[in-house]
């Protein structure tokens, strides 16, 4: 007469590797009745068809549990907006499949808006409108043929990192928490010129068990220190204090007057981005190879600004900027990398609409 708790639902899944997956869409059933407390009197049968490619770091787990809670809704009369179904299935990744990701994946899989940028405040989840992109400039990925996955111990651990750091920087500068927190709670909010008098406070890497006795742990619900073992901490502090302000001037920056000045800019904070991905230990050979080819002078000539890797890092793929004739050039970046790798990279163009927008498609069965 209850619903199954988180940890027995994650064990639950997690007894095979073959199956998994299914922690994806079963675990929509487990938030629902946790979280909404849906009674399901009833079982159903999940047709699952992606055309979204695994592992390539452009949302393929967050697709997967949108259009599954979409589905179900639809199918048991469940009312839930956009954004509210965006954070349930945040908690499916983080509480049944035990992923420590973000909400940026599953608001755009169910927010977005086809041809526009998502503007997202992710504390821990305000919309805040769609940017247009320019009709001077054009966004392709291209896929490394790395593997990526969130649930990997790369991912987890810089996340931990970037907690420790956020406690340590409190301890620093006497911040409280709670109410009276002018961070929120976030690293975002602290600002860089503050992170430039604080950073060499802040160790590099740091043993678990020597924070632990030191700050007793972090305020993430959905990660743990682990005595045995060191993190890297001053890079993952860094990462989101700066991606924050390199986020605000990009967007901003997409406002103004269209010149190629500006589009160099646009293309500097990606490459930025990228080369603090690395930094903090989520970078890898192909997309560092990838970045790299669009960072000479014969892709600027050819119209072509900067890149960065997408997603949870450590694999997946390279978002790359520039002018919408550079089609050209980024066709050879990747017929270049296949013949290094024997492996010809996808390369994605355009969007489509979220979720919310697209709505749901009804079949009825025919007698």
């Amino acid at each position: 007469d209850r619903p199954i708790d988180y940890e027995s639902a994650r064990a639950f899944f997690s007894t095979s590797a073959k199956h998994g997956w299914a922690a994806y869409l079963g675990g929509c059933f487990v938030v629902l009745m946790r979280e909404c407390g849906v009674r399901f009197e009833t079982g159903c049968r999940i047709l699952l068809d992606s055309r979204v490619p695994e592992g390539k770091g452009v949302s393929s787990s967050a697709a997967i549990e949108v259009a599954t809670m979409m589905g179900i809704c639809a199918a048991y009369d469940i009312d839930l907006p956009a954004r509210e179904l965006a954070i349930l299935c945040q908690k499916v990744e983080n509480l049944v499949v035990g992923a420590p990701c973000g909400i940026m994946d599953q608001m755009a899989s169910a927010c977005g808006e086809e041809g526009r940028l998502l503007a997202l405040l992710c504390q821990p989840a305000e919309l805040l409108g769609t940017v247009s992109l320019p009709d001077d400039l054009a966004v392709w990925g291209i896929d490394s043929g790395i593997r990526h996955a969130v649930s990997g111990a790369d991912y987890g651990s810089v996340r931990t990192g970037a907690f420790m750091g956020l406690q340590i920087l409190r301890q620093i500068t006497g911040t409280p928490g709670g109410a009276e927190d002018p961070w929120h709670g976030y690293l975002a909010n602290v600002t860089p010129h503050q992170w430039m008098a604080w950073e060499q406070d802040v160790p590099r890497r740091q043993r678990g068990s020597e924070f632990l006795e030191a700050y007793g742990g972090t305020a993430d619900p959905v990660t743990q220190v682990e005595a045995d073992r060191a993190y890297a901490v001053h890079a993952p502090t860094q990462h989101p204090i700066l991606e924050h302000q390199r986020h605000r001037v990009f967007a901003e920056l997409l406002a103004a007057e269209p010149t190629t000045r500006r589009n160099e800019l646009l293309g500097e904070l990606m490459l930025q981005s990228h080369t603090s991905y690395s930094l903090c230990g989520l970078g890898s050979g192909g997309t560092d190879e990838l970045v790299a080819a669009v960072d000479t002078p014969r892709s600027r000539h050819a119209g072509l600004y900067g890149a960065k890797i997408t997603g949870g890092g450590s694999g997946g793929t390279v978002a790359i900027l520039g002018a919408p004739e550079a089609l050209s050039r980024v066709q050879e970046i990747a017929h270049d990398y296949a013949a290094q790798h024997g492996h010809e990279p996808y390369i994605f163009h355009g969007s489509s609409p979220g979720a919310g927008s697209f709505g749901i498609l009804r079949l009825d069965p025919v007698a």
